[in-house]
């Protein structure tokens, strides 16, 4: 089996996020409790729960229209990871023992690295708003 690579998680990242619509916003949205219990009982996902739970909430505030300080390329990069992970018989199956979630972990990582000016604005920005 041929290793999975940035390449491979670039063009599984981008397939998803191309096609992502405004509804599956909404449908991502109310999975959120299944997509971080997996996060959490993966372990290679682990590492990402705090990211995770943030990209979520960004998604929330931009559903909701309380934050749009951002691209819709991020939002719907982000959406399309998580929809990745949600989806349990992507690339690599996560019903395969030890390296099930590789391909998860790739796509994750890559959109984190693409996104990531955009996560510490929103954060900056969800901060201020806690203050408040």
């Amino acid at each position: 089996m041929a290793s999975f690579s940035e390449r491979t998680a670039h063009r599984q990242l981008k397939s998803e996020s191309d096609n992502v619509k405004q509804a599956d916003i909404q449908r991502l949205l109310e999975k959120q409790q299944a997509v971080e219990e997996k996060v959490k009982n993966s372990g290679k996902l682990d590492r990402f729960t705090t990211d995770i739970k943030l990209m979520f909430s960004l998604v929330r505030d931009y559903y909701n229209g309380r934050y749009r300080s951002i691209p819709w390329k991020s939002i719907a990069a982000i959406v399309g990871a998580l929809i990745y992970v949600l989806n349990p018989l992507d690339l690599i199956p996560d019903l395969i023992l030890t390296i099930g979630f590789v391909d998860d972990v790739g796509v994750v990582a890559l959109c984190l690295k693409l996104v990531e000016s955009d996560l510490h604005r929103y954060a900056a920005w969800k901060e201020l708003q806690d203050t408040d």
